[in-house]
């Protein structure tokens, strides 16, 4: 059974426990339940147990120097500065996304790169899961081109908010979900049918060390954990004891060794 735990606190007596969570550090920022994150941050309106109504917050303008955070603007430019230009037209025509569209890789982020001095530099993370390959890319925003173009594989920064919403619904439909689903239903007294009804941030997930079983693929391929709440600000509801392999698309109960 997923276990609720105290966000918000339930006098639920048929709940298997109450558990305080506490995010990492390294979890995914980018929630759309009203948690800070980047370019995700967002304002939900909507009731527990309904579908999450979104609003995007307020776009940050204009273009910031030395090592002043990226505006919206610069980060919207400088993803499309990204896949544009000499060498992207591959990237963006066979590279696959969480959802396994060919339509380019999957966004992760866009941020600063360090020891950027004094010219407006973004560097941009995709995970292209047709090659399950991590591309980084650094953009100069002044100049507006592509400066430097790696491609790593076995690298896993922590999942997006896109990511972790994928993996959220996957848990969702599998067996493994049917006490995530009971628990909503308990909290909210509505059934669960969509990963909007969650607030969701991710964890990613290597093993660290041979397990022999499942799990062992994770780090070569795409594995997240997942802290899940019902959304509109409502109580945790402890799913970490699940690993949702994005790239092949199944849902594992993690067993300690």
């Amino acid at each position: 059974m997923v276990r609720l735990a105290a966000g918000t606190v339930l006098a639920l007596a048929a709940t298997a426990g109450l558990l305080a969570v506490t995010l990492p550090l390294s979890a995914s920022g980018q929630g759309r339940d009203g948690d800070d994150g980047d370019r995700g941050q967002r304002t939900v309106a909507a009731g527990a147990g309904a579908p999450a109504k979104v609003a995007d917050a307020p776009p940050v303008t204009g273009r910031g120097t030395g090592r002043d955070p990226l505006s919206d603007t610069e980060r919207s430019r400088a993803e499309r500065i990204a896949l544009s230009g000499t060498g992207a037209a591959a990237l963006r025509a066979d590279g696959e996304d969480v959802t396994g569209r060919k339509s380019g890789p999957q966004h992760i982020s866009t941020e600063l790169p360090e020891g950027s001095g004094a010219k407006r530099r973004a560097e941009v993370l995709f995970y292209d899961y047709a090659r399950e390959a991590l591309v980084r890319k650094t953009v100069d925003l002044g100049a507006g081109k592509v400066t430097e173009t790696s491609v790593s594989h076995g690298t896993q920064p922590p999942p997006a908010w896109a990511e972790a919403h994928e993996a959220a619904g996957l848990l969702l439909k599998d067996p493994l979900g049917s006490g995530l689903r009971a628990d909503y239903r308990r909290a909210t007294g509505k059934p669960l049918t969509s990963a909007d009804q969650l607030g969701t941030q991710g964890l990613g997930y290597v093993p660290r060390e041979r397990r022999g079983d499942a799990l062992d693929a994770c780090g070569k391929q795409r594995c997240v954990r997942l802290f899940t709440r019902v959304a509109g600000g409502g109580p945790w509801i402890d799913t970490k004891q699940f690993v949702i392999n994005l790239s092949d698309r199944s849902v594992h109960r993690l067993v300690a060794r």
